[in-house]
């Protein structure tokens, strides 16, 4: 029986080094969000150690979301995770400078927001809008003081979260075609 050609044999080996590339450089990625929101960030304006640490939170789950295996991915998972969440954070922003949470409050806007998401053609969006809305609102009604805040303090979150994905992306598939050369 004829053995393997060398190109398929190390098909595995590359495979495992991408891989390798991909979660140091996604690890490393996450960490950089979460130090940065609770350190930097936190440094600008902070409403309380527990809320820098949602907001290291918040920017870590902005980097995992926008992390992929290609830069393409992810340029297209920012700007979908972009217009989600700022449709969100507008809808929360408002919503929380008239009321104080309420579950029908929180159930209306997830609701408008699927809509509007809907009618300019980017339904794809509604659950990630829906989970901000919906994290936003519970943690405002957690802390109401100054609940208005928590929609803009994690747009801000959100904005380290997708920077620091969109560059360990373009960093780890640099790397990935390299050792791949």
């Amino acid at each position: 029986m004829a053995s393997a050609p060398a190109a398929t044999r190390d098909a595995p080996r590359t495979e495992i080094r991408a891989g390798a590339i991909h979660s140091v450089a996604l690890a490393a990625a996450c960490y950089v969000s979460y130090w940065l929101t609770t350190h930097i960030l936190s440094q600008l304006h902070s409403v309380s150690a527990a809320d820098d640490k949602l907001g290291g939170l918040w920017a870590v789950v902005a980097t995992v979301f926008v992390y992929r295996t290609s830069y393409r991915q992810d340029v297209a998972v920012a700007l979908s995770r972009s217009v989600a969440t700022l449709l969100s954070f507008a809808l929360c922003l408002v919503y929380l400078l008239i009321l104080p949470f309420d579950p029908l409050g929180m159930a209306v806007l997830i609701g408008i927001g699927t809509l509007l998401l809907t009618l300019i053609g980017r339904s794809e969006d509604a659950v990630t809008a829906g989970i901000t809305t919906a994290v936003v609102l519970v943690v405002a009604a957690i802390s109401p003081r100054d609940a208005w805040q928590e929609p803009i303090l994690r747009v801000a979150d959100t904005a380290i979260g997708i920077a620091v994905g969109l560059a360990a992306g373009l960093v780890g598939s640099r790397l990935t075609a390299l050792d791949r050369r």
